[in-house]
């Protein structure tokens, strides 16, 4: 009886460990490309305020944390840093013009963390 209960005991420690490791309680993503867990590793990583995570289906993402309403700033300054000027917000979509273009960034709160964006791929030209 002892031995099932220390082989139940080991089993169900594993089975911590690797859940907690895979990061399932997180919510799912908007993209295919990248798990959770890399998502994360990238913006822990990194000292960089704002990281490109993926390039998924004409659309280039990013993730931010979440720190005292940074997050809008880090994506305003990214943008405004490849001369995009920033005209409004409405909802969660961003308003950017580069002369006679303009340029919607979404975003999306992943957790209470992190902020998920999403650019047209062709932004930076």
């Amino acid at each position: 009886m002892k031995k099932w209960l220390i082989i139940i005991g080991v089993l169900i420690v594993i089975l911590g460990i690797v859940a907690v490791d895979s990061k399932f309680y997180y919510p799912t993503l908007p993209i295919e490309s990248v798990s959770k867990k890399e998502v994360l590793e990238s913006l822990n990583d990194t000292s960089q305020d704002i990281v490109k995570i993926a390039e998924e289906n004409g659309y280039e993402w990013y993730i931010t944390p979440e720190k005292q309403g940074k997050a809008h700033e880090n994506l305003k300054n990214m943008i405004n840093s490849n001369g995009w000027q920033f005209q409004q917000q409405e909802g969660s979509g961003y308003f950017f013009e580069k002369g006679d273009n303009t340029l919607i960034a979404t975003t999306q709160m992943w957790t209470g963390n992190y902020v998920i964006v999403k650019i047209p791929k062709d932004w930076k030209e």
